[in-house]
């Protein structure tokens, strides 16, 4: 008969394994008490997570399971920023405990005491965070919530609260928030430098028309702003915002100019016709630099967008609205239409 040993955690390391299968482990917790439900709170290392949590239903492997039902290169981004980044991950892995792990509150209450197993506990949230720290090679503590005695009805619904109820961070503020965390490549401060022009430039063509941190129906935020400016932005030589500024800005001031005569400007905020506009950019660009060389100026772009005005109607924009390119598509041929030189 094989004899269960206890094991009293310390700090993690993967050099030395901590647990074998059937040992029984031992951490502080806290129990709390939610509305009709309660649970404990503990701190656990994320080498023993990595080997006794599941996402999958209990009759599959667990390794495979998070192999196939995961993102294994987010989980692999998350084991970059342990290993390489040594970052912190501050939230709590929430996880439902099963039969097999033979959880019981001991030590007056103050410890909790579970079966080392394969399937010891269901992921309710955090399924890549445990992912990710097993392919980590580093390993450290991380908090854990861990209900107990949860039914399959109880798991799923909880599965669904936690998934459906949380917001995730919107990315217009991640993109406002960069400069501060110092992590903008060089094209993303151009990027946003850029943007900002556009925001504040009293003789900007967006002037009150674009949202820095958020998304809003009727602005341009800065991530359709940075999906509409990334291939302009490869043809300048070697830019700063100031340049991409003032040659985007005669051009899209032009280009507004062309919608007003049809009473479509308002056109310009939305995502696609907006990032439609700028795909057409390299091409106008390249035109106005043979008709007149590399003196770009709101004069020469409405020369060449000027036949827009005289083919486009808002039912074609529906019509050939759906996506980026085919909108880009039918300006270019409305401008080649009538242009030569």
């Amino acid at each position: 008969m094989a004899v269960k040993r206890t094991v009293r955690t310390t700090q993690a390391s993967k050099l030395k394994p901590i647990a074998e299968y059937g040992d029984s482990l031992r951490f502080s917790a806290s129990l709390i008490q939610q509305g009709s439900k309660q649970f404990y709170s503990a701190t656990m290392p994320t080498d023993v997570l990595a080997k006794c949590c599941f996402v999958t239903s209990r009759d599959e492997d667990p390794v495979a399971g998070f192999q196939r039902v995961l993102d294994k290169k987010r989980a692999q981004d998350i084991a970059s920023y342990i290993d390489e980044e040594h970052g912190t991950i501050p939230g709590s892995i929430i996880l439902s405990a099963q039969p097999d792990a033979q959880l019981k509150l001991i030590g007056g209450g103050k410890t909790i005491e579970f079966t080392f197993g394969s399937k010891a506990f269901l992921v309710l949230d955090g399924q890549h965070r445990i992912y990710g720290f097993s392919l980590a090679e580093s390993a450290f503590r991380v908090p854990v919530v861990i209900y107990s005695e949860l039914t399959p009805t109880e798991e799923a619904r909880l599965f669904i609260d936690i998934n459906t109820k949380q917001r995730q961070v919107p990315n217009e503020l991640l993109l406002d928030i960069k400069k501060l965390a110092q992590r903008e490549s060089e094209k993303d401060q151009i990027l946003r430098e850029t943007f900002d022009l556009f925001t504040t430039m009293p003789k900007s063509a967006l002037l009150g028309l674009t949202s820095p941190s958020s998304r809003k129906k009727d602005k341009i935020s800065r991530v359709t702003f940075n999906l509409a400016f990334k291939s302009v932005i490869a043809l300048f030589g070697n830019p700063t915002a100031t340049q991409v500024f003032a040659v985007t800005n005669s051009y899209i001031s032009a280009f507004v100019d062309v919608l007003k005569e049809i009473n479509l400007e308002d056109r310009i905020i939305s995502p696609v016709f907006f990032r439609a506009v700028m795909d057409l950019f390299p091409e106008v660009a390249r035109i106005s630099a043979a008709q007149s060389g590399k003196d770009f100026t709101k004069g020469g772009f409405t020369s060449i967008l000027s036949p827009i005005a005289q083919q486009l109607s808002a039912a074609k924009i529906e019509k050939n609205g759906k996506a980026v390119k085919e909108v880009s598509n039918m300006l270019s041929r409305f401008i080649k239409k009538d242009f030569s030189i």
